[in-house]
């Protein structure tokens, strides 16, 4: 008897395939990882070119630190810097293939709590900045913390209410005499926490990953329509903040409680239009194209989908947008954010 294949694996995210929708449609890509030894497995370059290749026109990418390839020898608040060298030079390889889609930005990662001596933070800062090669665009430091980590499969590692602490906050309002942007990602129950936290920041543009990440495992199994209301009233809240920005994505992280992760077969687009869309439509109509990007999240949200279905549901779900709604979210917004 065959043994099917593991959900995730490249077999397992074959068996669903699809026609590209608008092919020559250009695409920034805003939010990738690479890394290795991960979900057991690498993903590097190659294969994030595989799956940027796979149909739809992915033009640039961003690169979001993920704690990998840290120089385990420097001190310890530069040891990021090791990931935005390799990096860079994984960018620079990007660049050598006409028509493949290119590393144009890197969000790095520093502790922005060094903001309590501001002579230290500036070493970080600038360190990533020669490191990077002119690619730096921003600092992430998230804020994801959960009281269960044991139910989830992606934990969050920030200090308890990271956002609150005044040593952070100075920090976070020094990234704009640098030039850099703020990403951060956390879960849903911290979002009113972020909505006070960029109003205390309010010159520094601020970029919300993965929706602000409703979950769904664990304590919050069952509970996606309570938490789906919540989440709605808090979203409207932050989009008063116009220093903030969202990522359009990462809902099909095993943590949000699809189970696309554990099926037999990813879904297709339709099923995640299906699914996901009032998502969607709900930040659009508060925060508007010119605000929002779609993101891949690839590879996490690899695990229960494959890129070329992802982008289809994408396009799907935004079908009656005009024509500039368009550009911005797959190309002008992030474009303009991160200055590509």
């Amino acid at each position: 008897m065959t043994t099917p294949p593991a959900p995730g694996s490249d077999a397992w995210l074959a068996l669903t395939r699809e026609e590209i929708i608008e092919p020559d449609r250009p695409v920034i890509d805003p939010h990738h990882h690479l890394w290795t030894d991960t979900f057991n497995r690498d993903y590097l370059l190659d294969d994030f070119r595989a799956d940027t290749g796979s149909g739809h026109r992915i033009v640039k990418t961003v690169f979001v630190e993920c704690r990998a390839f840290y120089d385990e020898s420097a001190p310890l608040h530069l040891q990021s810097v090791g990931e935005t060298a390799a990096i860079r030079e994984l960018a620079q390889h990007s660049t050598t293939s006409t028509g493949k889609a290119q590393i144009a930005g890197i969000v790095a990662h520093a502790d922005l709590r060094l903001g309590a001596t501001p002579q230290r933070l500036h070493e970080v800062l600038e360190k990533h900045r020669i490191a990077a090669g002119g690619l730096l665009r921003g600092i992430r430091q998230s804020g994801a913390r959960d009281n269960r980590p044991e139910d989830l499969l992606i934990t969050g590692r920030a200090p308890a209410y990271l956002y609150g602490r005044e040593e952070f906050r100075t920090g976070l309002r020094m990234l704009p005499d640098y030039g850099l942007t703020y990403d951060t990602w956390h879960f849903h129950h911290q979002n009113e926490d972020f909505c006070e936290l960029a109003q205390t920041a309010p010159d520094t543009t601020m970029i919300l990953d993965h929706f602000g990440s409703p979950l769904g495992v664990g304590i919050y199994k069952g509970r996606q329509d309570e938490i789906f209301s919540q989440w709605k009233r808090d979203m409207a809240e932050i989009a008063k903040c116009r220093n903030v920005y969202m990522k359009l994505g990462g809902l099909a992280m095993p943590d949000n409680g699809f189970g696309w992760d554990k099926s037999n077969t990813p879904p297709g687009s339709d099923e995640i239009v299906r699914t996901q869309k009032k998502y969607y439509l709900h930040v659009l109509d508060l925060f508007g194209a010119e605000r929002c990007m779609f993101e891949s999240n690839f590879p996490v949200d690899r695990l229960s989908l494959s890129y070329h279905v992802l982008w289809n549901a994408f396009k799907k779900m935004v079908a009656d947008a005009s024509e500039s709604e368009k550009h911005a979210l797959f190309y002008g917004t992030a474009e303009r954010v991160y200055r590509l």
